[in-house]
């Protein structure tokens, strides 16, 4: 059976592949931008993120988010730096270098941006409970948030390129990313989550190998005070301020603070989800820049959408059937398409079965339409002993 991996040797393809990188790097300088501005500039100093700014922020980030999907048209229809040229795409159940229209790619890249902003929600639930767990202040957790972010680009980034560089060699791969996104769909049906960071391994590996603290030293991750800081009121600005430390109180040893514990969970929350959504989005499509920037975008906007959701989402009690049949519509999509031709090699069936390839836009309606009937069953029927909507 032909592998899936067709790869053009032609004078072509080098400077194809050399101009993607400056889209890469265009890119990533873009998030670099935004991220700078976002800690630099508007939380250079920690306070308590309100309802308002939450929201101007989630719909910044959702409106960067959408709006992208105009540059993704643009760029594979016109084929800037390459894009769109010998492009990863399904046919047939393997995966072939060819052309890829803006039209394409841009319902590709919407559609992978919200199914990755839909799981992202289930992250929600989990980083208010880490919150919860540690004690976090309101002022302290868009920090936690921001470097969270920072390590979760890092993660995907190498996620992704390999997890691409995988399905292009191996196509068998894909049936594996189908069969696990039925069994985490299944998982998600079936069995409660009831996860306690203190019992995670990580955080007791740290607590009994480095030196802890149980207090907060402003938005530190780490410090060498060995007493809770006390705090006096600046006379110029009128808030308050932590006062100096007593140098006789100070240790020679760096201690990790509640923060920084918070920041491993976050990471590792983050990974946990992201081993479920990559390939959720590599059911999507293969190409590698449209899973990148779809999955960064709705990551990005993870800290406002949690400010904003994190006391309503609970609210919101038929999002985690809709992403169950989500996770469970994407697994089947993949199955459909990588399955037979190995069914064929083996010789199950008399006649050739093929390849079933459902079309990108067919999968962004199923998409939004499960999310959209979910938000209305949830307003139209609470749960009980809360008010129905009107």
């Amino acid at each position: 059976m032909n592998m899936l991996y067709l790869l053009t040797t032609t004078a072509a393809a080098a400077p194809s592949t050399d101009m993607k990188m400056w889209a890469y790097v265009g890119f990533i300088a873009l998030v670099m931008i935004f991220l700078a501005l976002d800690l630099g500039v508007f939380h250079r100093e920690a306070h308590e993120v309100t309802m308002k700014e939450s929201i101007t922020w989630s719909c910044i980030w959702l409106a960067c988010g959408v709006s992208f999907t105009g540059f993704i048209y643009l760029a594979y229809q016109n084929h800037w730096l390459g894009l769109g040229l010998n492009s990863p795409t399904y046919a047939g159940g393997t995966i072939v270098l060819g052309e890829v229209t803006g039209a394409t790619a841009s319902i590709q890249y919407l559609t992978g941006y919200i199914v990755e902003k839909s799981l992202a929600m289930d992250n929600i639930f989990v980083i208010a409970m880490i919150f919860g767990y540690f004690a976090i202040p309101a002022k302290y957790q868009h920090r936690v948030l921001f470097w969270g972010i920072i390590g979760a680009l890092i993660m995907r980034g190498g996620m992704i390129f390999l997890g691409a560089e995988l399905i292009m060699r191996y196509t068998w791969i894909l049936i594996v990313f189908g069969v696990f996104l039925l069994l985490t769909a299944a998982k998600m049906a079936l069995i409660e989550s009831n996860n306690d960071p203190g019992n995670n391994p990580v955080v007791r590996f740290a607590k009994r190998f480095f030196r802890t603290v149980d207090f907060y030293d402003g938005q530190k991750f780490f410090t060498r005070r060995t007493v809770a800081p006390t705090y006096v009121k600046d006379p110029q600005t009128g808030k308050d301020v932590l006062a100096p430390a007593d140098p006789a109180t100070l240790s020679t040893r760096w201690a990790i603070t509640p923060l920084f514990l918070a920041l491993i969970m976050v990471e590792i929350t983050d990974l946990v989800f992201a081993v479920d959504s990559i390939p959720a989005i590599f059911a999507i499509t293969p190409d590698p820049f449209i899973v990148f920037t779809s999955n960064i975008f709705a990551i990005l906007g993870l800290r406002a959408l949690y400010f904003c959701l994190a006391a309503l989402i609970a609210k919101f009690r038929f999002l985690k059937p809709a992403l169950i049949l989500i996770l469970a519509f994407i697994g089947i999509k993949l199955l459909l398409l990588a399955l037979p031709p190995y069914l064929n090699d083996i010789g199950l069936s008399a006649t050739e079965i093929k390849s079933i390839k459902i079309d990108p836009f067919i999968s962004l309606v199923v998409v939004l339409g499960t999310l959209a009937a979910a938000t209305v069953m949830s307003v139209l029927i609470p749960s009980k002993g809360e008010p129905a909507a009107h």
